[in-house]
């Protein structure tokens, strides 16, 4: 740990106070980590709001009892985090798109980072918090 997209106070203001999470990769598998850690939110207290492009099919099922939507432009309410499982490559378009719904951070899961991402969403006064998981951090700072 240590870098600048690993601050303590950043994880532990986003773990403690973000209620709403958008969870970008969200899908119905249970067998996904996505899935898992959605569902560990939900048991912290955290509403989980599942964004997949599955869920441009009237038909897609909800997700831990949650209504799904396939992009976070189409979110009705106010964004907490954003939590990312996308590749890399593929992430950092979650976090500009998180900067224009004007979420109140972004989080990218164990793995993924993007450093020019990362630069644009601080820049854009958007806290980031990239390369870890919220249940290592739970497990890592208390609880």
């Amino acid at each position: 740990m240590g870098s600048e997209w690993q601050d303590p106070a950043v994880i532990d203001r986003m773990l403690d106070d973000a209620h709403i999470w958008a969870v970008v990769g969200l899908s119905g598998d249970p067998g996904r980590t996505a899935y898992s850690i959605a569902a560990l939110l939900q048991e912290r207290g955290k509403r989980i709001i599942p964004v997949h492009p599955v869920f441009a099919d009237p038909g897609a099922p909800a997700v831990l009892g949650e209504q799904g939507y396939a992009t976070l432009a189409d979110v009705p309410d106010a964004i907490d985090v954003v939590d990312v499982f996308r590749r890399s490559e593929a992430a950092g378009e979650f976090a500009d798109q998180a900067v224009a719904v004007g979420a109140g951070g972004v989080w990218f899961q164990l793995g993924v980072v993007d450093h020019d991402a990362f630069a644009r969403t601080t820049a854009a006064g958007v806290p980031m918090v990239m390369d870890t998981c919220p249940a290592i951090e739970w497990r890592r700072h208390r609880r």
